[in-house]
């Protein structure tokens, strides 16, 4: 127990908040391990995954791919929990940091065991610490802004979607390399060392956050009425066409994976393993970010006002586009031809456009439009988009499958679907956006020196 205390509101700055540093280092770490043992999965579970005797028990594609996607869906369930957790009874900082620990326990289970039980329990760990820690840190991240340095709130959502980047393009790079020389234990095992740091370094910062307090059973009686369902409803309409980008998205960790297994992974003068070439849409983010801020959206902006539901309708059409480039690649491999990696390279380049507008776009809308209460929730039934668009993958194929193994929806005509699905849905999703009437809602400010509680952790 420490007699210093916590900042319970933001404080009065027009410069950036003193925690947000702290909040970013964090989720650097965070993301390298996610995303690290996200771009193994699929070649993990194909390739090295083991019998209780030792033995090797590959499973089949399709297998993988519903295995795959039933796990970024359930990292995308568990928000709703960890928002209840973090706004009703723990608050965001106890929620973050407990739950990141059961994220490491997660990873190193992965690492101990290359079974089905294994994978199963430590993607199930996983699944609830990251899920459970997700709403809550961004929209931490939002907590530290009153209306004094709101200005600066869309530049520090830019600085929190760069470090994800960051994060997931050394983690790319590393892991399936390790995977490849070393095996699964390193594979596994330095992304949960990843997942220790990230934990530290939050933990480092808790004097320097602004530290929300949860609203208890007042919370529950203020979200889970009239005014709170409206506001879910409201918000929830436009989150489902969120989902059908994340439903395209998620594909370039597990299907794009094995297209690549099948075309020449030798471009630029070095052998690519078929996971690393996902590295492609970090780095392409990290271009696109201020490229978009500073360049393309202002001139977009001149021809017609370009609002955020604006740029989520334009981005899905892009997002569909990526995956007519996947479809040509498709019919060139069913023609016994092994096309060069390099053809992936524009349907990365467009699947991360698509990113930008839709994802960077929807997460700062998701903040500024729940109410003050309901910062989490809101965040987790964004997040709940995410789920939903993997678990509809999920069922594809689940659905698409043969007795004998082989698929009903394959090659190009399974891509083209997708394409259709993303870009044929905008036309419903102007009809919603046009109905909606925006309301920006943000935290006050704290006074200084700041009230306090006593600090716990």
């Amino acid at each position: 127990m420490s007699d210093r205390k916590y900042l319970t509101a933001p404080i009065k700055t027009t410069g950036m908040p003193p925690g947000i540093p702290y909040i970013i280092g964090n989720e650097a770490a965070e993301r390298f391990n996610f995303y690290g043992m996200r771009a193994i999965l699929v070649v993990f579970m194909t390739q090295y995954l083991r019998s209780r005797d030792g033995s090797p028990a590959p499973m089949g594609e399709n297998e993988a791919n519903q295995w795959y996607h039933w796990f970024v869906a359930s990292n995308y369930f568990f928000p709703a929990l960890g928002a209840i957790i973090s706004d009703a009874f723990w608050g965001k900082y106890r929620t973050i940091f407990w739950l990141s620990l059961v994220y490491c326990l997660g990873s190193v289970v992965l690492a101990a065991n290359d079974t089905r039980l294994g994978l199963a329990l430590g993607l199930g760990l996983i699944a609830v610490g990251a899920g459970g820690i997700k709403p809550c840190v961004s929209s931490h991240v939002g907590d530290q802004f009153g209306p004094a340095n709101q200005p600066l709130l869309s530049r520090a959502f830019g600085w929190f979607y760069f470090s994800v980047n960051f994060g997931s393009f050394f983690s790319i790079l590393l892991i399936p390399w390790l995977l490849e020389h070393y095996g699964a234990r390193w594979a596994f095992g330095v992304p949960a060392a990843l997942m220790l740091l990230a934990a530290f370094v939050f933990w480092s910062g808790r004097y320097k956050f602004a530290h929300i307090p949860p609203g208890g059973r007042t919370f529950l009686r203020e979200t889970f009425n009239r005014e709170g369902f409206a506001a879910i409803g409201r918000l929830g309409i436009l989150f489902a066409f969120v989902a059908v980008f994340w439903s395209l998205w998620d594909q370039s960790g597990g299907e794009w994976v094995l297209q690549a297994q099948k075309m020449d992974l030798h471009f630029l003068g070095i052998n690519w393993l078929s996971s690393q070439i996902q590295a492609l849409n970090a780095i392409m983010i990290l271009a696109f970010i201020p490229l978009f801020q500073y360049l393309i959206y202002p001139a977009i902006s001149r021809v017609f006002p370009l609002t955020p539901l604006r740029k989520i309708g334009l981005g899905l059409i892009v997002t569909g586009f990526s995956f007519m480039v996947s479809a040509w690649i498709e019919t060139q491999i069913a023609g016994g031809l092994k096309p060069n990696i390099g053809w992936q390279v524009p349907a990365y380049a467009l699947l991360s456009a698509g990113e930008v507008m839709v994802s960077i776009t929807s997460l700062e809308f998701a903040y500024t439009q729940a109410p003050r209460h309901m910062k989490s929730i809101i965040m987790a039934l964004y997040l709940l988009s995410v789920s939903a668009g993997n678990a509809f993958t999920a069922l594809v194929h689940y659905f698409i499958a043969n007795p004998d193994g082989t698929v009903k929806l394959k090659g190009a005509a399974y891509y083209n679907f997708y394409a259709a699905l993303s870009i044929g849905c905008v036309a419903l999703f102007v009809v919603v956006a046009r109905r909606y009437r925006e309301k920006t809602y943000l935290q006050g400010d704290a006074p200084v020196p700041p009230a306090a509680t006593t600090a716990e952790t």
